[in-house]
């Protein structure tokens, strides 16, 4: 087997912000025909492959899996898209609706589906991470012209803007020579050099009230925290882990199993390039109010402030670098990592993870929990069932 990976260096954080969800819209409309290729997926089934996508913040990842006896057909069909899309208006007016529907269906009709529509603008004031990758506003999608997609396609979707990752039974001297048959003759755009305005120091508490046809109320709390591949990174990483990583968690344990606060607790990074955020939440127990549930909460993240017991921090090191591993089972996972971390600046970032994780101390993640956890890092959602 192969695993091809094209990974783009474009996710919402690059879009105008009267013009949203343009990263997402192409994931979309990159599956509708190319300059050669009226249908992507039939040629890549009739060899055996398999395709998908996925958007971020902060990148645009196009990857397939196939025979690797037919690694050229993965080549053949990524750089014909690379080249040009077919540009169809009917194909544009397909994927606007499909989206639209997306964006119906799984952010304001769905409960707590807005939830980081509301979140991340309390949380971000000028970088474009206040915006989800779904984008701001539908009209944003329903107004988007030919016009504006193929400026968007010229901007981005570039050689000179991409990283591509070949893994599994092939050779350094076959993706060359691939390389320079289908991608080579691609004209390189001019570079993109990205100028985002960096967040400032959150220096208040924020919160935020809302109420909506849920079943039950919910508490959402996110904190400032270093970006991806910050040396920080990892310690902060640690400290969400020993908040709200599984049944064994701080959070699950006090809130959940012993005080019956809460029937669902956890906490998470959202894992971004740029500086990122440390989220906890959980939907509350029937009679428990949104007050007492809050101070709980808070209650648990002092805890780390002041001690980080040797042996916890050790137990969730083990459990980090074990999903580490088997995550890299997968050949495909593997790839991705490697594009991630090439994209970020450096590839062999990839292989240093488990060295990361293990030297973080005791003492770096209650330091951590200090800088990180303060209340004026600290902005709030409470989600009141109406």
């Amino acid at each position: 087997m192969a695993a091809v990976n094209l990974l783009y260096n474009v996710g919402s954080r690059d879009e105008d912000p009267n013009r949203t969800g343009f990263a997402h819209l192409f994931e979309h409309l990159m599956f509708g025909g190319s300059r050669h290729i009226p249908v992507y997926d039939e040629p890549l089934q009739k060899v055996g492959g398999e395709n998908n996508a996925f958007t971020s913040v902060d990148i645009t990842n196009y990857y397939i899996t196939l025979p690797a006896a037919n690694l050229e057909t993965a080549f053949w069909l990524e750089s014909d898209r690379m080249l040009s899309l077919s540009f169809d208006p009917q194909v544009l007016d397909v994927q606007q609706k499909v989206v639209i529907e997306e964006f119906k269906q799984r952010y304001l009709n769905q409960p707590y589906g807005d939830v980081w529509l509301k979140l991340r603008p309390l949380a971000y004031q000028v970088h474009p991470y206040r915006w989800a990758t779904i984008g701001k506003d539908i009209s944003h999608i329903e107004n988007a012209t030919l016009d504006d997609v193929k400026a968007f396609f010229y901007q981005y979707y570039l050689p000179n803007n991409a990283v591509l990752v070949v893994a599994g039974d092939v050779t350094i001297d076959q993706v060359k020579r691939l390389c320079a048959k289908w991608f080579a003759p691609i004209p390189a755009g001019q570079p993109y050099h990205r100028r985002l305005p960096a967040e400032p120091v959150q220096t208040s508490a924020r919160r935020l009230e809302t109420e909506a046809d849920v079943p039950l109320n919910a508490l959402y709390k996110v904190f400032h925290m270093p970006g991806r591949y910050d040396e920080a990174y990892y310690t902060c990483d640690l400290l969400a882990d020993l908040l709200g990583r599984g049944k064994s968690s701080r959070l699950y344990q006090q809130l959940l199993k012993q005080q019956g606060l809460f029937s669902q607790i956890s906490a998470h990074l959202t894992s971004t390039l740029d500086p990122g955020l440390l989220v906890v939440s959980g939907s509350l127990n029937p009679g428990i109010s949104l007050e007492e549930a809050d101070a709980a909460v808070e209650e648990v993240l002092q805890q780390l402030v002041r001690e980080v017991p040797e042996e916890e921090l050790a137990k969730v090191k083990n459990q980090a670098e074990a999903t580490l591993a088997f995550s890299e089972i997968e050949l495909l996972n593997r790839a991705m990592n490697l594009a991630y971390a090439a994209n970020a600046g450096n590839a062999d970032w990839a292989n240093q993870e488990a060295e990361r994780i293990q030297a973080v101390t005791p003492d770096q993640v209650r330091d951590m929990a200090g800088e990180v956890l303060r209340k004026t890092n600290e902005s709030t959602l409470y989600y009141r069932a109406a």
